[in-house]
């Protein structure tokens, strides 16, 4: 008897779903990053906010070097259409790209080699306040499962571009 398996039907099925997601773009993934090695700045705290806010560190990554990640280590994204103005990723696009969101009266503190100055909040569309970092939006990528990885990186996805950026507020295109 000859068993079939479902799996490359459902890996496509889900390829093909997470690059439709919040977008009508027919794009899907340009790139790929392999899992890097990172060497944290800080030592991140065991939660993403205190009583003062959401905390943004830095750590390098390899083939990236310092970035932004959130105090469990998880790499931070800005996405281009953004345009470091505004939240625009949100339903289903959040669920694949959670903003760094702040709690009512929270705000972002910065360690490691952040600069607290370039740390603010944008109201999100769907409520509340997301962390920026020079203006852009902050958020983490759900495959990104472990401290350290940047697998987001460079991935165009709901309708536009996801980029790691770095302690000076430089957005980084390039992929490790």
């Amino acid at each position: 008897m000859r068993r079939i398996s479902l799996l490359p039907a459902l890996t496509v099925a889900l390829a093909a779903l997470l690059a439709g997601c919040g977008s009508s773009s027919t794009s899907t993934t340009t790139t790929t990053a392999s899992t890097p090695a990172s060497t944290p700045a800080t030592t991140p705290s065991s939660s993403t906010s205190s009583s003062s806010g959401v905390s943004v560190a830095t750590a390098n990554v390899s083939g990236l070097g310092e970035i932004l990640v959130n105090s469990q280590g998880h790499t931070l994204y800005v996405f281009e259409p953004d345009k470091h103005a505004r939240v625009t990723c949100t339903g289903t696009c959040a669920q694949l790209w959670p903003p760094l969101k702040l709690a009512g009266g929270q705000r972002a503190t910065a360690s490691g080699h952040v600069n607290a100055a370039l740390l603010s909040s944008l109201p999100s569309p769907e409520g509340g306040q997301v962390a920026t970092y020079a203006g852009w939006p902050l958020y983490t990528y759900v495959s990104d499962s472990t401290a350290g990885q940047a697998t987001g990186q460079g991935l165009e996805t709901n309708g536009g571009l996801w980029y790691v950026i770095g302690p000076a507020g430089n957005v980084i295109k390039k992929t490790p």
